[in-house]
C-alpha cells in the first residue's frame, strides 16, 4: 500500500456536488493499493497513521498524534499514487490493483483505523472525487508499506 498524508486543518471530498467525506483537522491519506497487499499491510498502515507523531505539542515540536489531538482522518482511494511515467508520455498502472482487490483493503483500511478509535471519514471509491483541504504546515509524508511483514 501507498499512503500520502497530509495534515490539514480541514478537508472535504464531494462526489457529484455532494460532500460525502468531511474532517476538521487531522490527516488527509490518499490511498492506493497494489496486487500483493493483504490485510498484514492495511493493520501495519492503519498503526502507522493513528500513531505517527507529527502534530505539534505545545512547544511546536512534532510529538503528538492524530488520537493525541484527537483529529480525525479523511480516507481517499488513489489508484494513481501507482501510476508508472519513467517511460512515454502517459502514466501506466499496472502497479495498481484492480478493484475487486482495492476495494475491500480501502474499506478494511478505514474500519482499522476506526478500530485504534480514530473518527474516520471516507471518499467514495472509484467515483471522481473532487478533494478540498487546508494543509497545516504544509506537513506531507509519502508511506510505503513493507512487502514482507
Amino acid at each position: 500500500m501507498r499512503a500520502v498524508l497530509q495534515r490539514v486543518r480541514q478537508a472535504k471530498v464531494t462526489v457529484s456536488g455532494e460532500v460525502v467525506g468531511e474532517i476538521a483537522a487531522g490527516w488527509l491519506v490518499l490511498l492506493g493499493v497494489a496486487p500483493p497487499d493483504t490485510q498484514k499491510q492495511v493493520d501495519w498502515l492503519a498503526e502507522k497513521v493513528a500513531n505517527l507523531r507529527a502534530f505539534n505539542d505545545p512547544d511546536g515540536k512534532m510529538n503528538l498524534s492524530v488520537q493525541d489531538v484527537r483529529g480525525s482522518v479523511l480516507v481517499v482511494s488513489q489508484f494513481t499514487l501507482y501510476g508508472d511515467c519513467l517511460k512515454g508520455r502517459r502514466p501506466g498502472f499496472t502497479g495498481a490493483a484492480h478493484p475487486p482487490i482495492a476495494e475491500p483493503l480501502y474499506e478494511a483500511f478505514a474500519t482499522a483505523l476506526k478500530m485504534l478509535g480514530v473518527p474516520v471519514a471516507t471518499g467514495r471509491f472509484g467515483a471522481d472525487m473532487q478533494v478540498e483541504l487546508l494543509n497545516d504546515g504544509p506537513v506531507t509524508f509519502v508511506i510505503d508499506t513493507p512487502t514482507t511483514i
